[in-house]
C-alpha cells in the first residue's frame, strides 16, 4: 500500500471541492471494499477524503417517497421499520448481503460503489481490462464459474457483486449525485454501465461527483415480495444467482411487478421484457416459466458457468413463486 494523505470533512460541498482538485483522490466512508482493493495494490489513491462527518444518514418519507442517504449503514436500512414496512424486497437483499459485521459498517453509497470480485481483477499478476485497460480478460478463457451470462463483452465478463444494488434496481430507486456543478438526479437503473469497450467505468457518476441519498418511491409490490440468493454457503458468499421479485396481485392476475437478476452482468440486471409477459397474466407456474424463457433467450455461458444457464430462470421461478405465496 503506498503513502497517501487522508482528510475528513463535514459537507458534501467541501467533499467534493477536495475531490475535485485531486485526480488521483478518492471517498471513504466505511471503505470495506476500498481498504481491501488498496491493500492487494488494485487501487492506490494519493488522498482519501472521509465523509464519514457529513449528514447524510437519514432514512425519512418525504411525502411519498422514502428518502435514504448514503452514509446510512446497511444493517440500518436494513432494519429500519419504514424499509421493512414498505420495502422488505430491500431490507431481504440487504441482509443476504456479506455479514453482520460489514454490514454494520459499509454504507449505502459505499455498497452501490464496490467493484467486482472477480478474481483477475483482484490479481494483479494477471490480465485484466476492468484493473488494467488493454491487457486482455483473463476470465474469458480462464476460470469463469462466478462470471456473467448476459451483457457481456469481449472486454469483460465480470458481474456486479452487490445485493442491495439488485434490490434497488426492482425497486425504479433514483440516486441524488451533488457534483461542481450542483445536484443532479440519475435513474438507479443507469447508475451502473455495462463492461462494453471500457470495463474500466463501473458507472455513471461524473468527475467530482459523490452520492448524497436514495429516493424509493412507494409502491404496491411490498405485501408480495421476495429475494432468493443461490450461493456456494450459507453466509458471507457472493451470488452465482440471485432475484429480486415483487408482485402486485389483484387475486391472480398481476397488476404490477418488479424483477431484477445479480451475479449475471456487470450491473444489477432488471428483467424489463419478463415483466411486461407477466402483467396483466394470472400468477401461475406456466407465466413464470414462460416469463423465465423470455429472460434466458439471450443468455451467453462461458466454459464454466453454462449451469447458470438453467440455475437462472430456475430461480426466478422459485422467487415468483415465493412472492405469490405470502399473498
Amino acid at each position: 500500500m503506498i503513502n497517501f494523505t487522508f482528510v475528513r470533512t463535514t459537507t458534501a460541498k467541501a467533499a467534493v471541492g477536495l475531490v475535485t482538485k485531486e485526480k488521483n483522490a478518492r471517498f471513504i466512508a466505511g471503505g470495506t471494499n476500498l481498504v481491501d482493493l488498496m491493500k492487494r495494490g488494485v487501487t492506490a489513491p494519493e488522498r482519501l477524503i472521509d465523509i464519514n462527518g457529513v449528514p447524510l444518514k437519514q432514512i425519512e418519507l418525504a411525502g411519498d417517497v422514502l428518502h435514504i442517504g448514503a452514509l446510512a449503514s446497511n444493517s440500518a436500512v436494513a432494519e429500519h421499520e419504514l424499509v421493512k414496512l414498505h420495502f422488505p424486497l430491500l431490507s431481504l437483499a440487504l441482509q443476504a448481503g456479506a455479514s453482520q459485521q460489514l454490514r454494520n459498517v459499509a454504507t449505502v453509497g459505499g455498497n452501490m460503489m464496490q467493484r467486482t470480485r472477480c478474481g483477475y481483477f483482484y490479481d494483479t499478476t494477471m490480465p485484466c481490462n476492468k484493473r488494467a485497460p488493454g491487457t486482455g480478460c483473463g476470465a474469458i478463457t480462464g476460470y469463469n464459474r462466478m462470471h456473467a451470462i448476459f451483457g457481456t463483452s469481449e472486454q469483460c465478463i465480470a458481474v456486479h457483486p452487490s445485493d442491495m444494488c439488485v434490490g434497488l434496481v426492482a425497486l425504479d430507486a433514483m440516486v441524488v449525485l451533488a457534483g461542481p456543478k450542483g445536484e443532479r438526479k440519475l435513474k438507479f437503473i443507469d447508475f451502473h454501465k455495462l463492461a462494453g469497450t471500457t470495463p474500466e467505468k463501473d458507472n455513471n457518476l461524473l468527475p467530482g461527483e459523490m452520492i448524497i441519498r436514495l429516493e424509493i418511491p412507494l409502491n404496491k409490490v411490498a405485501a408480495n415480495s421476495h429475494y432468493v440468493k443461490v450461493r456456494d454457503r450459507a453466509s458471507y458468499a457472493f451470488a452465482l444467482v440471485s432475484v429480486a421479485a415483487g408482485l402486485q396481485l389483484q387475486g391472480d392476475k398481476i397488476v404490477d411487478v418488479r424483477l431484477a437478476m445479480g451475479g449475471v452482468a456487470h450491473k444489477p440486471w432488471r428483467l424489463l421484457e419478463a415483466e411486461a409477459f407477466l402483467k396483466g397474466k394470472t400468477a401461475t407456474e406456466a407465466n413464470f416459466k414462460a416469463a423465465a424463457a423470455l429472460v434466458m433467450k439471450n443468455a451467453k455461458a462461458y466454459k464454466e458457468n453454462a449451469f447458470k444457464l438453467q440455475m437462472a430462470p430456475n430461480t426466478l421461478i422459485e422467487a415468483l413463486n415465493l412472492a405469490k405465496s405470502k399473498a
